[in-house]
């Protein structure tokens, strides 16, 4: 019996619905090895396949989907100024985008034109014009502005430096930013001791936008001879915990296949995937599966509408028609993954599905994952995974009928705390049916970007040296033997690391190559403030980011680079299907001094220790990059011959673990045991997971997603949730976890009841920053939440422009009302510290006095941080004499006052300008007792009578003796700016004027009486009786 009828006894005939499995108990133990031998019967492509049809409607027209005809000449229009240079980029270049890596218009897998949007979308930030340096020269105003308007700007064309309390950047020369960058390093490094590369306060990020394997591979030669292993990539926060299984499971950290198997397989399975988005011409792959029989099936808490139904734009009947393209969905709780893919196995047992010859001969493992099966019932799998024992046995029936299958997965899987075991859990279910190491099968951990699978080959990582080897005491002295220069044999810090290191201050320099933290990791404020508090931060990039734009602990530095068809010598890329494809420098227009990335980070090892730098850590060129490149990396080997465009290497062949021998230690496959989690959702909760729409990365393209309709701000929900709670589409909610909460629309979708999914970046403040995969050290991208009805078919409530008409005074009898009944949710919220006063009736600057263990001013501070999402400090010209608390949960940032001792008002406008929310909470820093309780139910005031932008008022106070008090005070920023900026040119100071010319909600003295009886919440601080009767007061003992 040939491997060919042996895989058809297990699989019965091609097409077959079985109502069982085929029992594999008629395979004869003398069964020969099918290693090579086994080769599927090559379908034949239907030339017209009506039944794949969509629609009749031409190319969609009736259909929620791209128009990808439009994105072509929106393209062509965008790249107008330099049209011949974007052709040659087209024609030339090896695509930036997702990881599917053409070269050119050359497809690697079939004949024809390979373009897709993606690629189109990225094409302008290579053809850009430089923008002016003048604009950086005051960075406020550039907060305002999201990242497209960011990028629109320009490149970036010169070496530029912001110095703590700078109001922007200024332009410096390249000697200047790295004679500094090289300082700040020794400095860190004689911090620490040199000697002790597991211990030191510098680290170093690369994103995966455009990088080439030249640079990750210099990037992570000069950290190690810098003396860290703290250099990490964007791979981390994706597809980390796919490469540690693999590696575990099948000895590779790879895609086993390429993507010429998808086509020729008869079953194609996405987990957690939406590839009509992030990799579209992979649906071109799809359709022509579907074309030669093959069938598609989709495991998803949320079912894509671009892998149900999808026009190939490079294909005339598809462009046409359409083609239906998921055969079978099977619906999954966000996080059910592993407790789905028992389920399947336990009925692939019980149904004598397993290949049981394959799994004897070539796996371990086995028994110890049968046993603890057993131990799991199909009813709790089918609980705790959100799926059946029906779909269980329907998935496991399908998956044995085809003769070979490719399981894809993506971050749908890996962002999770359990990634890792979920990519073991999808191994478990490749090996029980030997779809590994054979053609038309395979494991494909699809990627997005176009640089991430080689960034960690060439040992740009935490935790692996070059080749992917990971970091251990014979492997750093094997490198080190190589190098000529010790490797630490300690793991650096993961890219979360990073941050986290940063906000406890041991960090001296973070250098970043891209990438943008402030957008790509959980719980934004939290990194802000992280980012804030390194000394040195460079930031080396071809535009413009956000992370740019936060306050220097003291010093940032930005590093124009070029991109990498500007890059001189070429550079390589890897793809998924591991193919490393050559890009050549594109002749073409090239911004200011802008430098490749590879040139300047040698130049600053040259500058931190020149001597062993021009012996160790020196290259003349990228040509001589790639020959180390191949001897240092042996499966590499053949780069060093890539010279043009076309020219690649494909390491390991078309198929890794080809006839089942896998390099393993143990020369075998092995089975892992993995458990799925025994969650149990706590009343009124959901489980909300991240999804991405016309983007790349945190780079969004447009608001409005045209596969599902969706803007930026949805909410994806199930109609039956949203009807138990009473809401229709486009509702305003508030969602809420304990990290933090946003504003949502919601978007009725055909998602599994009880989940939701909303956009990234946008869901990250509700994403909690302590939750990562113990393994893979990838953050989990999901969370708890509970969603909280705000308003009826409206927007969800911006950020109001910075400067907002002030409406007209109104009699203060016709502006006071009662606060309805709270919602239960308060409004993202700056709270302001007014600390810029005299002292004068104290007699000596009263905010420095003790009172409880620690100066009066922290009293307040502390108040503010527990209701807020940070806090600002107005302080007179001449500094404050007391120091901040380092301690907080939220940001602290210290402003200067308009004018010294100008009255509350100027200070209020000048904390208002520099606040990042759109709300306000105002205190004063002389106020200790202020109580968390009573602030929170002013919060409540403006957000539960909102009926319009600014809700019921512009702002809340609370009522005392029939008056509305000064402060503590809610206003809206914008018209906090606007009526300040009236009021001050008209000569007032006070913030009574503010206050009689707003329409502010009133709070009932009642009402919050409740929560503070003692009306500590208004006790000021003004000559040091009051000090001392409020430390008794506050301590009846003293």
């Amino acid at each position: 019996m040939d491997a060919r009828d042996h895989l058809r006894d297990v699989a019965g005939e091609p097409g077959s619905e079985p109502s069982s499995i085929a029992g594999s108990d008629a395979q004869a133990s003398g069964t020969p090895d099918p290693r090579a031998t086994f080769q599927p019967p090559r379908k034949k492509a239907r030339r017209i396949a009506p039944n794949l049809w969509a629609g009749l409607v031409p190319n969609g027209l009736d259909q929620q989907k791209p128009n990808h005809y439009w994105e072509m000449v929106r393209t062509i229009w965008e790249n107008r100024r330099h049209p011949f240079y974007a052709l040659r980029i087209l024609r030339k270049g090896v695509c930036d985008g997702c990881a599917l890596g053409v070269a050119g218009f050359k497809d690697w897998t079939m004949d024809g034109v390979h373009l897709c949007t993606t690629r189109l979308n990225l094409l302008q930030v290579n053809t850009m014009d430089a923008l002016d340096p003048r604009k950086l020269a005051v960075v406020d105003h550039l907060r305002e502005l999201d990242g497209t308007a960011l990028r629109k700007l320009g490149r970036l064309p010169y070496p530029m430096i912001r110095r703590r309390g700078d109001l922007g950047f200024r332009r410096i020369g390249w000697d200047e930013a790295l004679d500094l960058a090289a300082e700040r390093i020794r400095g860190a490094k004689a911090a620490r001791g040199a000697q002790d590369p597991g211990a030191d306060r510098f680290a170093f990020f690369l994103t995966a936008r455009g990088i080439t394997n030249e640079t990750y591979y210099v990037a992570q030669k000069v950290a190690r001879f810098l003396g860290t292993n703290n250099v990490d990539n964007a791979a981390r926060i994706c597809h980390a915990p796919s490469t540690g299984a693999l590696k575990r499971g099948v000895g590779v950290a790879a895609t086993t296949c390429d993507y010429r198997d998808v086509i020729e397989s008869d079953l194609t399975v996405l987990f957690g995937a939406d590839v009509a988005n992030a990799q579209p011409v992979f649906m071109k792959y799809l359709y022509l599966a579907k074309k030669r029989g093959g069938k598609v099936a989709v495991v998803n808490p949320y079912r894509e509408p671009g892998l149900e139904r999808y026009w190939v734009p490079s294909n005339a009947e598809s462009a046409v028609f359409g083609t239906k393209i998921t055969d079978e969905f099977f619906p999954v709780h966000v996080g059910g993954d592993i407790a789905f893919l028992n389920g399947v196995l336990k009925v692939l047992i019980e149904e004598n599905g397993v290949d049981d010859d394959f799994v004897t001969r070539h796996t371990d493992g086995w028994p110890e994952l049968r046993a603890e099966l057993a131990q799991q019932t199909l009813e709790d799998l089918a609980r705790w995974s959100g799926s059946s024992v029906e779909d269980f046995r329907r998935f496991a029936r399908m998956y044995a009928a085809a003769r070979s299958a490719v399981l894809v997965w993506s971050m749908g899987i890996t962002q999770h705390v359990c990634g890792t075991d979920n990519v073991a859990a999808i191994i478990n279910l490749a090996l029980a049916r030997g779809n590994v190491g054979r053609p038309g099968a395979g494991l494909m951990p699809i990627r997005g970007h176009s640089g991430v699978q080689g960034g960690a080959e060439m040992g740009c990582y935490a935790t692996v040296l070059p080749g992917g080897v990971p970091i251990e005491q014979e492997s750093a002295e094997a490198l080190t033997a190589q190098y000529g220069f010790r490797i630490g044999a300690e793991r650096g810090l993961s890219a979360a690391e990073m941050v986290e290191a940063s906000g406890r201050g041991e960090l001296d320099v973070l250098w970043s190559v891209g990438g943008n933290f402030l957008d790509t990791l959980p719980e934004p404020a939290a990194v802000h403030a992280a980012l804030e508090r390194v000394p040195l931060r460079v930031h080396q990039d071809i535009i413009i980011s956000s992370q740019m734009l936060v306050d220097p602990g003291d010093t940032v530095l930005l590093l124009p680079a070029t991109t990498r068809y500007e890059q001189p010598g070429g550079g390589t890329e890897t793809t998924t299907e591991r193919r490393v494809a050559f890009s050549p420098e594109i002749p073409g227009p090239r911004i200011g001094e802008a430098r490749s990335e590879w040139q300047v980070l040698l130049d600053l090892a040259a500058r931190v220790d020149p001597v062993r730098a021009a012996v160790l850590c020196s290259f003349e060129s990228a040509q001589e990059i790639r020959e180390e490149i191949a001897c240092v990396v042996p499966y590499y080997d053949g780069v060093q011959h890539l010279k043009q465009t076309g020219d690649a290497i494909q390491w390991g062949g078309a198929r890794l673990c080809e006839g089942w021998v896998f390099p393993t230690p143990n020369g075998r496959a092995n089975f892992v045991v993995v458990r799925p989690r025994e969650r149990e959702l706590p009343a009124g909760r959901f489980l909300l997971s991240t999804r991405r729409g016309k983007q790349f990365n945190s780079m969004v393209w447009r608001t409005h997603d045209p596969l599902t309709g969706a803007d930026r701000d949805a909410l994806f929900m199930a109609p039956s949730d949203a009807q138990g709670m009473g809401l229709g589409e486009g509702d305003t909610v508030l969602v809420r976890s304990a990290s933090g909460e946003v504003r949502a629309r919601i978007k009725l979708s055909t998602i599994r009841p009880g989940n939701l999914q909303m956009f990234f970046p946008e869901a990250n403040p509700v994403i909690p920053s302590d939750r990562r995969d113990p393994v893979a050290l990838v953050p989990d991208y999901n969370a708890t939440v509970e969603v909280l009805p705000l308003g009826r078919g409206g927007s969800p409530l911006p950020e109001q422009p910075r400067t907002t008409q002030r409406r007209a005074a109104q009699p203060r009898a016709e502006r006071r009302e009662a606060v309805r009944p709270p919602s239960g949710s308060t409004a993202p919220t700056s709270g302001i510290v007014l600390a810029g006063g005299r002292s004068s009736r104290f007699g000596r600057d009263k905010l420095a006095e003790p009172l409880d263990g620690r100066p009066l001013l922290h009293h307040a501070i502390r108040a503010l941080a527990s209701v807020c999402t940070e806090v600002i400090v107005v302080a007179p010209a001449g500094g404050l004499a007391v120091a901040l608390p380092a301690d907080l949960p939220v940001p602290l940032r210290v402003v200067t006052d308009r004018t010294s001792f100008g009255g509350p008002l100027l200070g209020l406008a000048a904390g208002a300008e520099r606040a990042r929310e759109a709300w306000l909470l105002v205190v004063g820093g002389d106020m200790p007792g202020l109580e968390p309780a009573v602030l929170r139910e002013m919060l409540r005031a403006v957000v539960a009578g909102s009926g319009d932008r600014y809700g019921a008022g512009q702002g809340a106070a609370l009522e005392l003796d029939g008056a509305a008090q000064r402060l503590p005070l809610v206003l809206h920023r914008g018209v906090a700016i606007a009526a300040a900026g009236d009021l001050a040119s008209s000569g007032e100071r006070s913030l009574g004027a503010l206050l009689s010319a707003l329409d502010v909600v009133i709070v009932p003295e009642d009402r919050w009486r409740r929560l503070d009886p003692g009306a500590r919440t208004l006790h000021d601080i003004d000559v040091p009786a009051d000090l001392a009767s409020e430390t008794l007061e506050a301590d009846p003992s003293a």
